[in-house]
Order: C-alpha cells, then sequence, then structure tokens
C-alpha cells in the first residue's frame, strides 16, 4: 500500500523558515512513500493485534515450549522407535538384493583395516594392542544401532589415542595397571559427556571454534604422533611428551644407539603403505590397495620376522585370546583430573566426526541431527567403557574408505565389527609376530594427511587474520602442548570474534544513480549522497558491547563526512541522520538507553534520526522503551528512500536559495514539470526508468530527490 505523506512537523518547519526569511514560502510538494506497521505494545500476543504474526511467537517466553509441545503430539510410534534406535531407519526400508553385497564389501574392507591400526593406536596411547582391539570391538556395535550415521566407521584414532597419552603420562606409568584403568575411566568420561551435550542439544558450542584453530591443532598433533613413532624406527627409546622440544632433544641425545635394521625395514613399509595410498587415491579400479595397506605392512614385516628372526627388531608380542569380559571402570578418585581431557576428546568428536558424519550424509542423501550423532558417540564409549575399551570416536580415513567401498547403511559396521570378533577369537596368536616398526608405519601414514600444509597456504591467501590464528595454534602446540596449545587456539579465537562483535562493520550508503537502490559509497563509488543527510547501515546486532563504537562512528560520519558526489540543496551541516536496521536482528536495553542518549544529543544540535526497515523485534523493543515515541513515529520508514524523501523535503526549506526572496520565481511551464515529477508512481521510482527533462532540473537543481539527473 503506498500513502501520500508530508511529515506533521514539515508545517512547523516551513512557518519557521518563512518567518526567518521573511519571504512567503511554496507549500510543500507531496511525496509517496510505504507506511509502517508499528507494533500495539498494549495488545501484543492477542488476536488481531501486531503479535499475531507467526513470526512474533519467537518472542514469547515459552515459544519454544509450545513448538516442543507441538513436535511431541506429532511425533508417531515408529517416530518414537527411530528417535531412541537410529538403526530403525535403515532396517525397515533395508534393500537386501542391493545393499548387502556392497555393504559387506565395505565392512570388509574397514575391518582389515582396522586390525592393524587398532593395535598401533593402542601403542600410540601407551597401552597394551589388545586394548585398541577391545576398542574397535563393542562400539562399533553399539554405535550401528545408536548413531545415525550410515558411513561413518568409528573405533580408535591418532588424536584421542595422543591425547589419552598425554593425560595419563602425567599420572601413572604406561606399564602400571592404573594407566589402563585410567583410560578405561576416560572413556566413560567421554561418553557421558557426549550424552549430556546431545540431550540438552549443546553440540553449537563448539562452533566458537574456528576451522584454522582446528587445522593447526590437528597439524601439530600430527607432528607430534609422527616423531613420538620414531623410536621404533630408531631401536631405543625416547622420552615421551606432546612437546616438540623434549622430544627432539631425546632423539638427539640417543642417536649413538641408533639401530639400522628396524629404520630400513620401517621405512619401506612405510614406503609400501604410502604408494598403496597413492595408487587407491589415484585410479579407481585400484581403489582397494588404500585399504589394504595396513594389513600388506602387518603381513610382510610378520613374514620377515617368522622367516629371518632379526634380533634388533622389537615384537608385539604376546596378546590374549579371546572375547573382552563385562567390568566396571574403576580409580574415580582420578575423574577430576581427567576431565579437561574428556571434554577436549568431545569437542574432536564433535568437531571431527559430526562434521564427516554430516558430509557423509549430504552425499547419501538422508539427512542427519548432529545431536542425536553426539548421543550415539556417546552411547558407544559408555557401552565400550564396560568392555575394556579406551575413547572411540569416528575416523576420518576409515570412514571414507567405507563410503568408497560403497557402504549403504550401519551393517557394515556390524561386519567390521565381525571381523575384529573374528580376529580376537582366532588371530591374536599371529598378532605376536608383529613388528613394532610395522605398527609405527602404520601410526606415521595415518597422521601424515593431518598436516594441512594446504590449508595454511590457502588461508594466508584469502585471510591473513585467519593465517595468524592457524600459525599461533600450530606454535603454541607444537612447543607448549596439546592442551595449552587448544586453550590459546580457542582463546584467541574467541579474541577474534569478541573483537568483530565489538566493532561491526558500518557503511555511509549512497543513491545509486538512476534508481532507487542505496548502497555502501565504499563499495560503489558511482553512488551519491545528499547535502544535510547522512545515511548509515549497521551490519550486526546492537548490544551493550558494541554500542560506544556505533556511537563514535556515527559521531564521526556527522563532522567529517564523504568524499562521495553530493546532490540536493546546498546546506552547511547536517540536519538529518538516516539509520538504516534491515542488517540489525537483535538491539538490546544497554543499547536502547543508548539511543535515548544520542537522540538527546542530536536533538540539542538540531539533528533528526531517522529510522528504515527495522525488523519486527527490534521496532518492538524500540516501542516497549519509548524510542518510538521519542523520536516520533512519522520518523520510522519501510525504506531509504522514503527517509531520504522526507529528509530532503525538510532540507529544502533550510536551503539558502530557498528562503531567499530573490529568488527567481517559476515560471508557469516549469510548475507544470514540477507536477508531473510530483505524480510519478512508485512503481517507475523503483524501476529507475523514469526520466526528467533536462531543462527543468537544471532550471532547479534543488528539485531532484526522486531520480538523477541524466548527464
Amino acid at each position: 500500500m503506498e500513502i501520500t505523506y508530508a511529515s506533521p512537523s514539515a508545517s512547523d518547519l516551513f512557518r519557521s523558515s518563512t518567518a526567518a526569511s521573511g519571504s512567503t514560502m511554496p507549500t510543500p510538494r507531496t511525496i509517496k512513500i510505504i507506511p509502517l506497521q508499528h507494533p500495539d505494545t498494549s495488545s501484543y500476543g492477542s488476536p488481531g493485534g501486531f503479535g499475531n504474526n507467526s513470526s512474533s511467537s519467537s518472542l514469547w517466553p515459552n515459544s519454544w515450549i509450545s513448538r516442543f509441545r507441538g513436535k511431541i503430539r506429532r511425533m508417531t510410534f515408529i517416530d518414537w522407535i527411530e528417535m531412541f534406535l537410529p538403526c530403525c531407519r535403515w532396517i525397515r526400508t533395508y534393500r537386501w538384493r542391493e545393499y548387502f553385497q556392497v555393504d559387506l564389501m565395505a565392512g570388509t574392507t574397514v575391518g582389515i583395516m582396522l586390525v592393524p591400526q587398532a593395535m598401533s593406536y593402542a601403542k600410540l596411547a601407551g597401552l597394551e594392542p589388545i586394548y585398541g582391539l577391545y576398542s574397535g570391538f563393542v562400539p562399533i556395535f553399539i554405535y550401528a544401532i545408536f548413531g545415525s550415521s550410515r558411513q561413518l566407521a568409528i573405533g580408535p584414532v591418532a588424536l584421542v589415542s595422543l591425547l589419552v597419552s598425554n593425560v595419563l603420562s602425567g599420572i601413572a606409568e604406561s606399564s602400571d595397571a592404573l594407566y589402563t584403568e585410567l583410560a578405561i575411566l576416560l572413556a566413560l568420561m567421554v561418553g557421558i559427556l557426549e550424552c549430556i551435550m546431545g540431550l540438552l542439544r549443546l553440540g553449537w558450542l563448539i562452533r566458537f571454534i574456528s576451522h584454522s584453530v582446528i587445522s593447526g591443532f590437528t597439524t601439530a598433533s600430527a607432528v607430534v604422533i609422527a616423531l613420538s613413532q620414531a623410536k621404533y624406527f630408531l631401536g631405543y627409546d625416547i622420552d615421551r611428551s606432546s612437546e616438540i622440544v623434549p622430544i627432539i632433544k631425546s632423539i638427539i641425545a640417543g642417536s649413538d644407539e641408533f639401530s639400522w635394521p628396524p629404520f630400513v625395514m620401517g621405512s619401506t613399509i612405510l614406503a609400501i603403505i604410502q604408494t598403496m595410498k597413492f595408487l587407491g587415491k589415484s585410479r579407481k579400479h585400484l581403489r582397494f590397495l588404500r585399504a589394504m595397506g595396513p594389513l600388506t605392512a602387518v603381513v610382510l614385516g610378520t613374514t620377515f620376522v617368522k622367516i629371518y628372526h632379526p634380533s634388533s627388531i622389537t615384537l608385539v608380542g604376546d596378546i590374549p585370546q579371546g572375547l573382552p569380559s563385562f567390568s566396571i571402570p574403576k580409580s574415580f578418585q582420578y575423574a577430576k583430573s581427567l576431565i579437561s581431557t574428556a571434554v577436549l576428546i568431545t569437542g574432536v568428536a564433535i568437531l571431527e566426526s559430526v562434521g564427516i558424519a554430516k558430509a557423509l550424509a549430504a552425499k547419501n542423501g538422508y539427512e542427519l541431527d548432529s545431536n542425536q550423532e553426539l548421543f550415539g558417540l556417546g552411547v558407544a564409549n559408555i557401552f565400550g567403557s564396560f568392555f575394556s575399551a579406551y575413547p572411540t570416536t569416528g575416523s576420518f580415513s576409515r570412514s571414507a574408505v567405507n563410503h568408497e567401498s560403497g557402504a549403504k547403511t550401519g551393517l557394515s559396521g556390524i561386519i567390521t565389527g565381525s571381523i575384529m570378533c573374528c580376529a580376537l577369537l582366532f588371530l591374536t596368536p599371529l598378532f605376536e609376530y608383529i613388528p613394532q616398526c610395522a605398527l609405527a608405519a602404520i601410526v606415521i601414514s595415518a597422521v601424515i594427511t593431518l598436516v594441512d600444509y594446504e590449508e595454511a597456504i590457502f588461508l594466508w591467501r584469502v585471510d591473513k587474520k585467519d593465517f595468524l590464528l592457524w600459525t599461533i595454534t600450530t606454535t603454541t602446540t607444537l612447543f607448549l602442548g596439546i592442551e595449552i596449545g587448544v586453550l590459546v587456539g580457542v582463546g584467541v579465537s574467541l579474541a577474534f570474534v569478541i573483537h568483530e562483535s565489538a566493532n561491526p562493520h558500518i557503511a555511509v550508503l549512497g543513491r545509486l544513480p538512476g534508481t532507487t537502490v542505496y548502497r555502501n559509497i565504499q563499495q560503489y563509488p558511482e553512488a551519491y549522497t545528499y547535502n544535510g543527510i547522512v545515511i548509515v547501515r549497521i551490519d550486526a546486532p546492537i548490544y551493550f558491547a558494541n554500542i560506544s563504537y556505533i556511537k563514535d562512528r556515527l559521531r564521526e560520519y556527522e563532522v567529517v563526512g564523504n568524499k562521495s558526489t553530493k546532490r540536493g540543496p546546498e546546506v552547511e551541516r547536517i540536519y538529518f541522520v538516516i539509520l538504516e536496521l534491515a542488517p540489525v536482528t537483535y538491539i538490546d536495553a544497554s543499547a536502547v538507553q543508548a539511543l535515548k542518549d544520542l537522540h538527546q544529543e542530536y536533538k540539542s544540535r538540531d539533528i533528526q534520526i531517522a529510522i528504515s526497515n527495522p525488523n519486527q523485534e527490534v521496532l518492538l523493543t524500540l516501542s516497549k522503551a519509548g524510542v518510538v515515541e521519542m523520536i516520533g513515529k512519522e520518523w520510522y520508514f519501510v525504506r531509504v528512500h522514503d527517509a531520504v524523501q522526507v529528509c530532503l523535503q525538510h532540507v529544502q526549506t533550510m536551503s539558502p536559495k530557498a528562503s531567499d526572496p530573490s529568488h527567481e520565481k517559476p515560471s508557469f511551464f516549469q510548475r507544470i514539470m514540477k507536477q508531473r515529477r510530483e505524480d510519478l508512481s512508485v512503481s517507475e521510482l523503483e524501476s529507475g526508468n523514469s526520466q526528467m527533462r533536462s531543462d527543468s532540473t537544471q532550471d532547479d537543481p534543488q528539485l531532484e530527490p526522486l531520480l538523477s539527473r541524466r548527464s
């Protein structure tokens, strides 16, 4: 709807201007604007009131309860079952002829890959290899039931194993029974924390950790992991640490004990794994080689040891045969010292596992609830802790192999777990002769892909600030340790977020020639502004942390002005400040009070504030606080152009030419052309195609509020 509009204060302005000049002023021309609907705070939320709109229901304090109740009422019995047992979703629609063969192939491939990896990661965590096999057994079956991803392959991973080793090595020796008990207890704590966060839907908290922090953290961790495995290649012990300097010092100090046989065997096996991985990635018909790499390493190393019996190469040793027995985690008195690591591992689970799961779900055409996924990982860890498993999460490499092998449902995970079960029951006697350097080569091969130097190059090219964040996180993690590195990275990341929030982007807007569109004059140099009017767009919510910065910038724009082309009547200073609030999604009480103070400050200097396009919630807040009445309802507009027209009409009365009695009276023809301009429809104005006769606009350049002069 359009209305013909003139500000109620227009007549006062004209009268005062006329009295000051002693001349007779023409009546102000009428302009057409779109009226802004103001909320009725007295009847807000009642039928027929402003709050009757569905979008405003989100403002109710109990709206989320109402939505939750409505969702509960709409859920059927099947929906309830699928919510608690996500596996029912793919069981109900399983196509045996189409899915079983590919699930069988994918599950078998991942199982062959997992057996040697599980033992390798257990050694990295400072545990006996058997606990890696346990961790790849029960959690997989539990996740297949409670997990919502159909392609995610969970189990021991390198990063979590390093975190376990980092925290437990400061409490007990890896050879002590307490060390193993604490690793199992940590799995229980991680599982409980993941379940709580999933049930309370708190997964969004991890969004505050920048991707640059995660990339820097994993890169540094990969370097530390690779160096920690060097002892199996070099043939002598090195200090266990999460910092790079002690590890390097230990490597240098023990160099006189270097042994060639494990170095040659480990390097050869690592080269074979990397070659198979490269061929599997680059050639589709050789894709199976990628998953066969770890198994090939174990088979080649074991075969060599069985034939030549080299005394200088250390072996895995005796591994217990059989399935894990049920037991309750112990040593709860150490739980307090494990909390920080449990939180960190949970963060890794959210960022890595849930991220991988959502990406795979999108590729395979089904939806995935990240909070439900987090709950499934938590249940898997809780049940795993009762069967001697240490913390597990989703593996990027095994999940990629599972997806590339064609896995369609969680049945592939059950098949992987079955292979692990067979390995525990029948194959552990063969694992006794696996060389330690072969397992170390598997770990190093897995973590090489975590060194994300390409991300650093990308960040340097795109955003120097993110590159700085990546560098800080990587450096602190390498030299100060994992936990300090993460804390510093997260702290700097949050500092950047707070800085951006407290110093939002603010733009001065100008009008694009031939249109009624207003854009940033820095981005569009051809845009022009009007004398006596400054149009400011605030591109962020307004709250206590940034209101001072916003007020300072507004004062700066008032005094300094801008270098853009000026149009309209010539005046000496700013009379109107138009605030474009379309990007402002929220305004708090502190900002409202500051806005009141700013209005009083402007009023003392004869400057009027106009508000353009505030959203429903912001407008309601301003109405409740009395700001709408204080500024005046006539100064709230739907469009920037409407506000400019009204303000420009007032500015014309303040122009020296407008108040000059000697100013030449327009001719009859000029008055006719002026009337035609005033009768232009809003649709013509929006299209920007309407034209003015050059003779009339040149005769009176002040009367050009609607369209620019064509050159």
